[in-house]
């Protein structure tokens, strides 16, 4: 979930406020919403997390482990995130053999920020992990902000990476967009609330407003997707719990603060790739724009690519064609896992 969202948001949240009696605005103060704090919870039907914290050389990491067999995926999360949308985003793999290992980066969940605030640091501290847990190599899934902690472990880390899979990825600095004193307000108790209590009223709301953010579509192009979504009981499913990984925002706001100020440094050089890489992204992306993943196939060496022409974002798990892209992307992992 791109934490650019949360400005239109705010703005839906608000046209719901506007229309609440005080008596429900005293109502809200002492309701009790569940956001997620369940380290052993149901994200979706068959989707579960378990999560543990490894303490590493480098620190403690929080993380969830799925599966007892099979190559090993490491899932990169993205902003606004943590351990469990990096579950979430890489469920698409469980039903092919595949082991998820999905860590919250630091600033996210259980594990602080003082455990690697770069990109280099961060992927370090994932190098860690994977020692601490026992386990040699890993293919990655690496998605929007979380990309350029996936390329430096790549990078830095050859020997531990068997494919690299990178989807809506940041592959080019990224101006910061300060966050407006409204927005942060947005960020406390009462204002987790206010956001949960409109998705509940009006989940076709946030849907609209978030396909504002991560997509170029034409007004008319959003409403329809947006009406797929919404009509697709897995696809609204999907959403509904990916816009609950975002939840509490405390718990990731200072996660997310750092990808900005990483974002403005750049990624790592992704001509040391060595791993065999396929770059995924949608080409009316409004939130990482089509030309970062031009960008990383050109500076990979021998990246593959597969462009998702009608998709924005999040079109790679809530678009018609998200199946296929899936599909290519878990043959891609398939075709270059060890001993599968």
């Amino acid at each position: 979930m791109p934490g650019r969202s949360i400005k239109k948001i705010v703005r839906v949240v608000l046209a719901v406020l506007v229309g609440l009696p005080i008596a429900g605005v005293a109502a809200l103060l002492v309701w009790d919403p569940d956001v997620g704090t369940d380290p052993r919870r149901q994200l979706l039907p068959g989707v579960r997390i378990d999560l543990r914290t490894a303490a590493t050389r480098l620190g403690p990491v929080e993380y969830d482990l799925y599966g007892a067999e099979g190559p090993v995926v490491l899932s990169v999360h993205a902003g606004l995130g943590g351990a469990d949308q990096g579950r979430l985003f890489a469920s698409w793999l469980q039903k092919d053999g595949f082991r998820i290992l999905s860590p919250s980066r630091p600033g996210y969940g259980g594990t602080p920020l003082e455990g690697g605030r770069t990109d280099e640091e961060q992927a370090d501290l994932l190098a860690a992990l994977l020692d601490e847990l026992g386990i040699d190599r890993v293919g990655v899934l690496a998605v929007s902000a979380g990309a350029p902690v996936g390329y430096a472990f790549a990078a830095r880390h050859p020997d531990r990476v068997w494919a690299l899979v990178s989807v809506g990825g940041v592959s080019r600095p990224v101006p910061s967009e300060p966050g407006s004193s409204l927005q942060r307000t947005f960020m406390t108790t009462v204002g987790q609330k206010l956001t949960l209590l409109t998705a509940r009223l009006s989940l076709e709301s946030v849907v609209a407003a978030t396909l504002d953010e991560t997509s170029t579509f034409t007004e008319e192009q959003r409403r329809a997707r947006a009406a797929y979504i919404m009509r697709t009981p897995p696809v609204r499913a999907f959403f509904a719990a990916m816009f609950d990984t975002t939840f509490p925002y405390e718990r990731r706001w200072t996660g997310t603060d750092n990808d900005a100020e990483q974002a403005r440094r750049g990624v790592p050089p992704l001509e040391r790739i060595t791993a065999p890489t396929l770059v995924v992204h949608g080409m009316r992306d409004g939130d990482v724009p089509f030309e970062h993943g031009k960008s990383a196939a050109e500076r990979i060496p021998g990246a593959r690519r597969y462009w998702m022409e009608q998709d924005d974002h999040l079109g790679f798990w809530l678009g018609p064609a998200a199946g296929r892209a899936q599909a290519a992307a878990s043959a891609f992992l398939r075709g270059n896992a060890p001993s599968m």
